[in-house]
């Protein structure tokens, strides 16, 4: 399996005030940490290495993980977002494709690294879980894509679920230091190799407060 990033570097502001004390990776979903979660989906997925960046309140995800095989890639300075912060963490992940998995979300179903792994096909640049807006809990806004013939487009009526496959050679081609991983995303739309799969199980979106009991009863569920 290939090696997987976990992004736990972001600043948890829609979180508050649960996040002003804690970062948001660390917050409990039915007594268990979103954090713990997603390095659950990896471990089961036979995920290695796995990689945690940390930014804001850094120190207290580095405490949780202490003793453990995670490898942290910490960001000091200012944050570099997801494209920045991967492209950071590429000396702990190795050459050739890696998983991202945001750990703000709660799934349910088949282990959603496992599929995106059976899925991946030479010629894919990117390979991105996603949900149907309709079947998107807690989630707030409009879709992300268009699923066609297994090729993305922007804008549609799937949401992009937090877990993908990528390759990540064209992180070099940016100058930024800090960037979105929307730009590659961009970039593969228009080479026609940024590719979808629909997760078919449930998925919370766990970005605000409120939307704690509904991740609860999607697991309850």
């Amino acid at each position: 399996m290939p090696p997987l990033m976990i992004f736990a570097a972001g600043l948890g502001t829609r979180m508050r005030p649960l996040t002003d004390t804690r970062p948001k990776p660390l917050i409990a979903v039915a007594g268990r940490s979103l954090l713990d979660r997603a390095l659950d989906l990896g471990r089961d997925a036979g995920c290695g290495p796995v990689v945690v960046n940390t930014h804001y309140l850094g120190t207290q995800i580095a405490a949780h993980l202490a003793g453990t095989e995670v490898a942290i890639s910490p960001e000091p300075g200012p944050i570099l977002d997801t494209g920045g912060g991967l492209r950071q963490a590429l000396p702990l992940l190795g050459a050739g494709p890696v998983m991202t998995l945001n750990p703000d979300v709660v799934w349910t179903g088949p282990n959603v690294l496992t599929a995106l792994a059976t899925a991946w096909r030479d010629g894919m640049e990117g390979l991105l879980a996603l949900i149907p807006v309709d079947r998107a809990t807690a989630r707030q806004g409009p879709g992300d894509f268009t699923l066609r013939d297994g090729r993305l487009t922007r804008r549609g009526d799937h949401v992009y679920a937090g877990a993908q496959m990528i390759r990540t050679d064209l992180l070099e081609g940016i100058p930024d230091r800090a960037f979105s991983l929307n730009r590659l995303w961009d970039m593969m739309i228009d080479r026609g190799t940024l590719h979808g799969m629909v997760h078919p199980g449930g998925w919370c979106d766990v970005g605000y407060p409120q939307a704690i009991p509904q991740a609860e009863a999607l697991i309850r569920g």
